[in-house]
């Protein structure tokens, strides 16, 4: 068994309509009856992690991004339960196990050193969005309702699609001279999907040390209709109006105002500076 001898485990029990609440129970379950030394907190969560060999998260990719910019210097190894609607960050971390069989290999000590995106102040995990990406979540009014999954995705990119318009934005990649573009939707992705699983990065890995860009050029409302689905699939980066290449910094300056978000957070700025951290976190796996 790994080095779990002071484990803490934080839950969001608004999570996934009470799904976090029963992941945590079986996990509390478990680790009573191998008689492991553990804390947990559902609320008031510690401003120090200094006493712990490691932390247990239970929720959705809203949980855990509040929990990475909480402890942004964390360095004890992360589990991450799925106990929220949409899992994505869990999810490419290690497919489709239910969290009882997570706790097993968690158990066994394994963990994988990734990656972590930085806009701004703020890290995320699984991605940044700006443009149409932005003004979805932006519509969504919240983390709690953008945590309700991919069918509240789903419903507020139908309500956009027709009537987002795009605007110009200023880029500099990777120190690379400035250029001007009027896209549709660029999201700067460290994990595969967003939005309860949306496949925006389809080749993203989350231990390569570089971001997965993905700009989709301006595109007429009509042709967004049938684009989107596409989109959704993962099956875009060979269309003619995607611009996909691998990234360590991007610097994004709109000519007017526009919204963006990192992993699901609606945030507004005129500048927004993002860069790959490389082995940020460890998480069991």
């Amino acid at each position: 068994m790994a080095s779990l001898n002071s484990i803490l485990i934080l839950s969001n029990p608004f999570a996934g309509k009470g799904r976090a609440k029963r992941v945590m129970a079986m996990v509390i379950s478990k680790l009573d009856k191998l008689k492991v030394n553990f804390e947990y907190h559902s609320s008031d969560w510690p401003s120090g992690l200094e006493k712990y060999s490691s932390v247990f998260v239970i929720g959705g990719d809203g949980t855990l991004n509040y929990f990475i910019n909480k402890y942004k210097e964390i360095q004890i190894p992360i589990a991450i339960f799925k106990g929220g609607s949409g899992n994505d960050f869990a999810w490419k971390l290690y497919g489709n196990i239910s969290p009882a069989e997570y706790l097993d290999r968690v158990l066994s000590g394994n963990f994988l050193k990734v990656d972590a995106g930085s806009c701004n102040d703020r890290l995320f995990l699984n991605g940044f969005g700006i443009g149409f990406d932005g003004a979805i979540v932006q519509a969504m009014g919240s983390r709690k309702k953008f945590s309700a999954g991919h069918l509240a995705y789903l419903c507020s990119v139908i309500k956009n699609v027709l009537f987002y318009q795009e605007t110009l934005v200023s880029l500099k990649i990777d120190n690379h001279s400035e250029r001007i573009e009027k896209p549709f939707l660029i999201a700067v992705a460290n994990g595969e999907r967003y939005g309860g699983g949306f496949k925006i990065a389809p080749d993203a890995i989350i231990n390569d040390g570089k971001l997965d860009l993905i700009l989709i050029k301006q595109i007429s409302p009509w042709k967004r209709l049938w684009k989107i689905p596409i989109v959704q699939k993962g099956r875009h980066l060979s269309l003619n109006i995607v611009e996909h290449q691998l990234i360590q910094n991007i610097t994004i300056k709109p000519k007017g105002a526009l919204s963006a978000h990192c992993d699901g957070e609606s945030i507004n700025s005129m500048f927004f500076q993002i860069s790959i951290l490389p082995g940020q976190y460890r998480f069991f796996h």
